[in-house]
């Protein structure tokens, strides 16, 4: 007689990590900055009401989550304005005491640093893995600021004015309120906008913790068309610090060249992996799952492999399996209420609108010819029962895209991989350029001679060996080529230089409308 199976648990939301538990948390830790079912815009020193909030949903499962209080240009240009009257106090606060307020901020932060994590899982969709990484990421990247930004900002001067951020979603805490921390640090008062998709809640709470410290932080909300005039083009801001999509950078580049305004514009390029006279394929597998980290919602993901076509049939061999081996789901249902939260590599895209638009296009591209090499599938053991899934996507990977279809030669911004078969190293270099700039690429080949050779032609600021590249921290630089970057680079000393004064005639590492200069 055949064992009975043993049924399968069904998931059930990990106890204490539900968004109320999230909200009542983050009110009962910065109540200046929320209230029973909103929060405030932070301007002019203190939490202040006003503003037109809108709607939003958990991407998680499309539950109701706080959604952001749209201030309008007028009021935004009085923040601004009020911005410089702190900036010009700030700028001569002795750079010990800026670093000892800073300081004072990060050990806030670190202290709640479960609470602003389990805010990112509820409203941007991260795992508690890469969610965890994205808080901890922004403080100890910092701390290596407070240690050496004397020598950082030895014969320099701050900024005229505040330096406005603009910031994408996917990373609030390691690129936004990282950098928001080191301008400051420098000695800039600093503005951001909150991202329209997601984040709200955790950058409040991290911008009271810093707030309290007396660190002159502005945080506020409302549609890019209607605050660019105040965030971009007012004469009171003293550098634009970007970080999206190409449409948006274009427009905030054009502005801040007419300006003559200091600008860090970070944009989208379609990072490559090339494969060539490669042999390695267990490395390779090794890969493939870090690759899709967030859903590969990453500024530095990898979604197209150009192969050589004699090495195909290795490629999918090793390939193969291992996008078999992502996991996706919810980022907080176990099986048991005494489980850890999951071990997964990606959860919900950032709504369900971008779902659907990614699903729309693979499908496009299918229609017009890309042949569909891989389909995953949401697993139901990792969901909770009836849960809304409308946000999730399941692995794709599709061989030959056709130039006609978005995915040939813009970054997808989710879990869709595209492979191109090239017989000529000339194609390969022209498959990997595709985008006429990125970010990041790799190149995997046996021959670090072939390497040496090729990976100059490829037009990424950072080109590895059979290893993926990231955004970096600390000392690391980063830029872009071609579209992909406007303005000054960072990482390092560059961050600190780009957004504060050097001597007479300094010309800065970046790509600038007059020349191009690397570090």
């Amino acid at each position: 007689m055949a064992p009975t199976p043993t049924p399968t648990p069904t998931p059930v939301l990990k106890p204490g990590t539900a968004w109320s538990d999230a909200w009542r948390r983050a009110v009962a830790a910065a109540p200046e900055a929320f209230r029973e079912d909103h929060v405030l815009n932070l301007w002019a020193g203190s939490w202040q009401s006003g503003g037109h909030t809108l709607p939003a949903t958990s991407p998680v499962d499309g539950s109701p989550v706080a959604g952001p209080p749209r201030l309008d240009a007028e009021t935004a240009g009085r923040a601004v304005r009020a911005a410089l009257d702190e900036h010009r106090t700030w700028s001569h606060v002795p750079l010990a005491e800026r670093r000892a307020r800073v300081g004072a901020a990060l050990d806030a932060l670190d202290e709640h640093s479960e609470l602003l994590a389990l805010l990112l899982v509820w409203e941007i969709g991260k795992p508690w893995r890469l969610a965890r990484a994205d808080v901890d990421r922004a403080v100890d990247g910092v701390r290596w600021y407070l240690e050496h930004i004397g020598a950082m900002t030895e014969g320099r001067t701050p900024l005229a004015g505040p330096v406005s951020n603009i910031a994408s979603w996917n990373y609030p805490m390691s690129v936004l309120v990282h950098a928001l921390l080191v301008q400051a640090l420098a000695g800039n008062a600093v503005i951001a906008k909150t991202p329209t998709d997601g984040g709200l809640a955790c950058l409040t709470l991290a911008a009271a913790l810093i707030r309290r410290e007396g660190v002159p932080v502005t945080l506020i909300s409302g549609s890019g068309g209607e605050l660019s005039g105040a965030l971009v083009r007012s004469p009171e801001i003293g550098c634009v610090s970007f970080v999206g999509g190409r449409d948006t950078g274009a427009r905030i580049a054009t502005a801040v060249t007419d300006l003559g305004k200091r600008h860090i514009l970070e944009q989208e390029g379609l990072n490559t992996w090339g494969v060539w006279d490669h042999t390695d394929w267990d490395a390779l597998t090794a890969v493939i799952p870090k690759l899709f980290d967030y859903g590969k919602q990453r500024c530095t993901a990898y979604p197209r492999f150009v192969v050589q076509r004699t090495a195909f049939d290795a490629f999918l061999a090793a390939y193969l399996p291992a996008v078999a081996a992502v996991r996706t789901g919810h980022p907080l249902a176990v099986a048991h209420p005494d489980d850890p939260l999951p071990e997964l590599d990606f959860g919900p895209l950032i709504n369900a609108a971008k779902a659907a638009e990614l699903t729309g296009h693979a499908a496009d591209a299918v229609e017009r010819g890309a042949v569909p090499l891989f389909r995953g599938r949401l697993d139901p053991a990792r969901f909770l029962p009836g849960q809304d899934t409308s946000a999730y996507v399941a692995p794709l990977t599709l061989l030959s895209p056709p130039p006609s279809s978005p995915l040939y030669h813009a970054e997808p911004f989710g879990p869709v991989d595209t492979i191109v078969l090239v017989d000529t190293e000339a194609e390969l270099l022209a498959a990997m350029n595709a985008s006429g700039g990125a970010l990041v690429a790799t190149l995997s080949t046996d021959d670090p001679a072939t390497f040496a050779r090729l990976a100059p032609q490829i037009r990424a600021f950072k080109t590895g060996h059979g290893r993926p590249r990231s955004r970096g921290d600390r000392d690391e630089l980063f830029g872009g080529f071609g579209a992909s970057w406007r303005g000054a680079f960072v990482g390092g000393e560059l961050l600190v230089h780009a957004v504060t004064d050097g001597p007479a005639g300094e010309r800065l590492p970046g790509n600038f409308p007059d020349y191009h200069l690397m570090p």
